[in-house]
């Protein structure tokens, strides 16, 4: 019989890569578009990345397959940030003159003006997780500890049902929401008229998501589905990225992805990595569906008899 509590180390492993690999990528992406394209170019195809995006995640709500919906929804909801939301924020910050953060002793930039705007943006985060802690139940860990604390009792007859789940848009809203969340207090953070990226604070919180990010993959090592791995892999991730922008900000952490020109092989061997890594995840998904649909045959023909 099978341990009840296997730990699912090789899914884990190889979730936690494919979603960390997006990561550096998603920065390169924007530094090589920004280098290579004139202005409106640049912006014409950044609009259609993000429309692109949100194309791929509608349409992982039809395709079949619980890991391949969630690919769907992994792959558009990164192209979605990246080019609705990054690139949105970086054409109306240069349009109407946000300047930079820039370092008076150093004079290199040290916060780009897009993200010195992006903060502006909590009121909108807030009223989307209002909608969740109210009107929905929800699998997140967090919400559910949330309306526990602020529903109580009441809680079962507030969220007594769900929003129609879609895995694929399950999986681009967890990974929006949590990287809209995660840059929110970055920028927190770094504002010196709050605290600063060296303030004691900064670095408590940069540990702190150090650890919670070791205490979701421990959750993630007792998943043996693909998708809900992939999908647990994205918390894990995200939340570990906070500490990696927080070491690169201060300086004890070479960001490569900033300056992907700089580290072609790096940033290639990245690249390879994560197609290999994506197209296994993509053919086991094709393997299992095929097993699944083989089993149901064999099944129905034995009835049959």
């Amino acid at each position: 019989m099978e341990k009840i509590n296997k730990k699912e180390w090789g899914k884990s492993i190889a979730s936690f890569m494919l979603v960390l690999l997006m990561m550096p990528l998603g920065h390169a992406l924007m530094i090589v578009m920004e280098h290579t394209m004139s202005p409106t170019t640049l912006h014409f195809a950044a609009f259609a990345m993000g429309a692109a995006g949100l194309a791929t995640v509608v349409a992982g709500v039809f395709v079949s397959g619980d890991t391949r919906q969630t690919l769907f929804g992994l792959t558009g909801g990164m192209l979605f940030w990246t080019g609705w939301v990054e690139f949105l924020f970086m054409y109306y910050a240069g349009r109407f003159g946000t300047q930079p953060l820039v370092d008076p002793a150093t004079g290199e930039i040290v916060t780009r003006p897009e993200y010195l705007i992006m903060p502006a943006s909590f009121g909108f985060w807030m009223m989307v997780m209002t909608l969740y802690l109210f009107c929905s139940s929800t699998g997140c860990n967090f919400i559910n500890w949330l309306q526990r604390h602020l529903l109580g009792s009441k809680r079962p007859r507030r969220v007594a049902g769900s929003m129609t789940r879609h895995v694929a848009i399950v999986t681009f809203m967890e990974l929006v929401m949590i990287m809209w969340v995660s840059y929110l207090l970055l920028m927190f953070c770094y504002d010196d008229v709050f605290l600063g990226d060296r303030h004691p604070v900064t670095i408590a919180i940069g540990a702190a998501c150090l650890a919670g990010a070791g205490m979701i993959f421990a959750r993630q090592l007792r998943l043996p589905s693909w998708g809900a791995n992939i999908r647990m892999a994205i918390a894990t991730v995200i939340v570990f990225w906070m500490p990696v922008e927080i070491l690169g900000r201060i300086g004890l952490l070479k960001e490569i992805w900033i300056e992907p020109m700089e580290y072609i092989a790096e940033m290639t061997i990245i690249l390879i990595t994560f197609i290999l890594l994506y197209a296994f995840l993509w053919s086991g998904a094709r393997n299992v569906r095929s097993a699944v649909r083989s089993s149901r045959n064999d099944a129905s023909r034995t009835n049959s008899h």
